[in-house]
């Protein structure tokens, strides 16, 4: 062991320890810029070369994930989400229902699109027809954001950590949501059930008022053409072309126009989640290049051969400690060990993203909610975000373990 693999293994501890906190101490450093500096330091020290730092770049991750956000923000400016969340509140009859149109929104949405996109879009409008009709929002926020986490897993393109693992894996679209579907569905049911119960007094009262409140502005041109791309994009899917390049030329489909300028598009575009996994794919490889991947392979073998479930609580609890899109990057090394190691990836897909509910920083998308609501005076404060998110961590992945 020389002295530069243990460096290695100090700096990458830190990064992802930093990216886990989200900050390190005396720096004004977010966890992109920490993953940057980790992966310059490697660089620095010689634990890896130049090229191999550009040879683990996953270039199908990044530009699957540039498309999806290309795909979104082409149906954020086209009013697409505005018009599903007055659907939504137009249909709800009351208070449990409006609750279960927005997880279901949340959930499906979530699905088909980024899960941390969906939560940016339907917060602002959640909160703002709550207020309208006085009710208290935090089960419907909650209820989003677990519902957004629970629902995502059902797709290679519902999450990051998913994206990764499509890309790892070469798992085909369809079988992926063939397989992660009827876990997503059954736990968006469990997202509902728990809310109500946290919240009992909430949801006593009668029926609503629909608010006159939803100020959405529809471009329909661009709404009519991304409904025709996306639907040719999830055909190409089903029928085994590559997701990444079916979503590249999708994007690429949306891009040409004559009426939206590019910018606008590209401003909605999350450049610092882009640069956040180049880094960290740089910073995790550089484990593999010093040796370390193998110790750790070595160590938790015996996890594949005990079996899934205990693979599958590994999983949740890592995910918990460092986030999940690096415990997915870690825990990959681990699937060469499985007789099924589809199976093997399909439990770490659900594992991962549902122990994202376990707590307030467990995912993107309840940070999103909670810095969200927090500009309209409303507080998601830890214990109040964990009352519903234990209880569903604990059932989504206990059916998951059961149904993959």
């Amino acid at each position: 062991m020389t002295i530069i693999s243990i460096l290695t293994l100090g700096i990458v501890a830190a990064t992802i320890i930093g990216v886990a906190v989200g900050r390190w101490p005396l720096l004004r450093a977010d966890r992109t810029t920490i993953t940057l500096i980790g992966a310059a330091l490697l660089l620095g020290i010689g634990a890896m070369s130049l090229e191999e730092a550009y040879a683990a770049l996953d270039l199908d991750t990044i530009v699957l994930l540039f498309s999806m956000m290309v795909i979104n923000g082409s149906l954020f400016l086209a009013g697409f989400f505005g018009v599903i969340t007055q659907r939504v509140v137009q249909f709800a009859r009351g208070p449990r229902s409006l609750l279960a149109l927005v997880i279901g929104a949340s959930g499906v949405l979530s699905a088909l699109f980024l899960n941390d996109t969906i939560v940016l879009m339907m917060t602002p409008i959640v909160l703002d027809v709550t207020c309208a009709l006085r009710r208290n929002p935090l089960p419907y926020l909650i209820g989003l954001a677990v519902a957004a986490n629970v629902g995502s897993t059902a797709t290679i393109t519902g999450n990051p950590q998913n994206i990764i693992i499509g890309s790892a894996s070469k798992i085909s679209y369809l079988d992926f949501a063939a397989a992660l579907s009827p876990t997503a569905l059954i736990g968006l049911v469990i997202c509902w059930i728990v809310v109500l119960l946290v919240y009992r007094d909430e949801f006593r009262s009668g029926p609503l008022t629909t608010p006159d409140v939803l100020r959405t502005r529809v471009y329909r041109p661009l709404l009519r053409k991304a409904a025709l791309v996306i639907s040719l994009m999830l055909i190409a899917f089903l029928v085994g072309v590559p997701v990444p390049l079916a979503a590249f030329v999708a994007a690429a489909t949306l891009l040409a126009t004559r009426r939206l300028r590019p910018e606008r598009i590209f401003k909605t575009i999350d450049w610092n989640l882009l640069t956040f996994f180049a880094g960290l794919f740089v910073v995790t490889h550089a484990l593999n290049v010093q040796g370390w991947t193998d110790i750790l392979f070595t160590n938790l073998a015996p996890l594949a051969q005990a079996g899934m479930v205990p693979f599958g609580l590994v999983s949740v609890v890592l995910s918990n400690l460092i986030s999940n899109v690096p415990a997915v990057l870690l825990l990959q090394s681990l699937i060469p060990a499985f007789a099924d190691q589809e199976r093997a990836w399909l439990t770490l897909a659900a594992t991962a993203t549902l122990a994202g509910n376990l707590t307030l920083l467990g995912s993107v998308a309840n940070l999103i909610m909670a810095e969200l609501a927090v500009r309209w005076g409303v507080r998601v404060t830890f214990s109040a975000y964990l009352r519903v998110g234990l209880p569903v961590t604990i059932l989504t992945v206990a059916v998951s373990l059961i149904l993959v």
